[in-house]
């Protein structure tokens, strides 16, 4: 699914190209699922700090099986499946990933359910433990609970055992949160005041905040001493402008997330993150919960739905490329 001009969903056509060939340290996939992301739409947008130049194929993540390695890459070997994060060119039948990039898949996977599993599972991963430290019994705010992020944030805050606070903005958003783990399902409106009810007047520990606009000030305020704010990204399309002297009062700290460009920086610690990540969702103790699927062909609709913050954990694209 080709870009040829920047704008909305819409723009993605279909198209045949050649087959693409592994250079020295790649790995070239056959691909089975892909993940639809937020910051997708952004890239085909012009408007994400990732911009490729014209024409490209967006989609960012990816499962599949392996079908070639280039020079010096010594494994995975041929048809092992794998998950893989790409940047960009996950819309297609192969995409060409950095083999730092690509992670074995424990059997009993879906290869569909698996494309979904590496920027949201990442993301909240990374920004939990390695950004926050979140630790067992700290109290942790989820906004935007109900989306591909921010289901996976509820699910990783259980299994480090932190008492979850989910935000979302429906009575079937919020049933969704508390069936995949939340403690508590509350929507916006008075969001400060109810979080400090919930924690006897201290407060969150931790925010994990997907989100940004108005719920994001309203977070801060709901912030405990010593507790960390964490700015993943802006679905809501504003970015919140803090007073700095709202940290002073509570010792505070913002901390950004940005998994994707933290794993190309740190790939042996972000592959230990994803073995643990896997290893988890092997076992049931995390559920990717993907709403949607639809074939490769529909992929603007698929993007069109997330973009209008339609989604229910993840939409996934399906390829009928690879072995299932």
């Amino acid at each position: 699914m080709v870009v040829r001009e920047l704008g909305g969903p819409e723009v993605l056509t279909m198209a045949d190209g050649p087959p693409p060939r592994p250079g020295p340290g790649q790995v070239l996939v056959d691909v089975v699922g892909a993940g639809v992301n937020f910051p997708d739409g952004l890239i085909v947008a012009g408007t994400y700090q990732t911009k490729p130049e014209l024409p490209f194929v967006p989609g960012c993540e990816v499962a599949g099986t392996v079908a070639a390695l280039g020079d010096g890459v010594t494994g995975p070997p041929v048809g092992t499946r794998v998950i893989g994060f790409c940047g960009i060119g996950g819309y297609a039948e192969q995409v060409l990933v950095d083999a730092r990039m690509v992670h074995r898949l424990p059997e009993g996977i879906d290869l569909v359910e698996a494309g979904t599993i590496s920027v949201v599972y990442g993301t909240s991963y990374h920004g939990l433990v390695d950004r926050a430290g979140l630790a067992t019994g700290e109290t942790l705010l989820v906004l935007g609970a109900s989306g591909g992020v921010g289901l996976t944030a509820v699910q990783i805050g259980k299994v480090l055992g932190a008492t979850v606070i989910a935000a979302a903005s429906s009575e079937d958003k919020r049933a969704l949160c508390l069936a995949h783990g939340a403690d508590h399902a509350i929507g916006y409106e008075d969001m400060t005041a109810t979080v400090r009810e919930l924690t006897g007047g201290a407060g969150a520990d931790v925010v994990y905040d997907p989100v940004g606009g108005d719920a994001a000030t309203a977070a801060l305020r709901a912030l405990s001493w010593g507790g960390r704010f964490l700015t993943v990204g802006y679905a809501a399309g504003g970015i919140p402008q803090i007073k700095i002297n709202r940290l002073l009062l509570t010792e505070g700290a913002v901390l950004g997330v940005l998994w994707g460009a933290w794993a190309k920086r740190n790939p042996e610690a972000n592959a230990a993150n994803m073995t643990t990540l896997l290893e988890s969702v092997a076992a049931g103790r995390l559920r990717p919960h993907v709403s949607e699927v639809f074939p490769l062909e529909e992929a603007a609709r698929a993007l069109t739905t997330v973009m209008n913050r339609g989604a229910r954990g993840k939409i996934a694209l399906r390829v009928h490329a690879g072995k299932e």
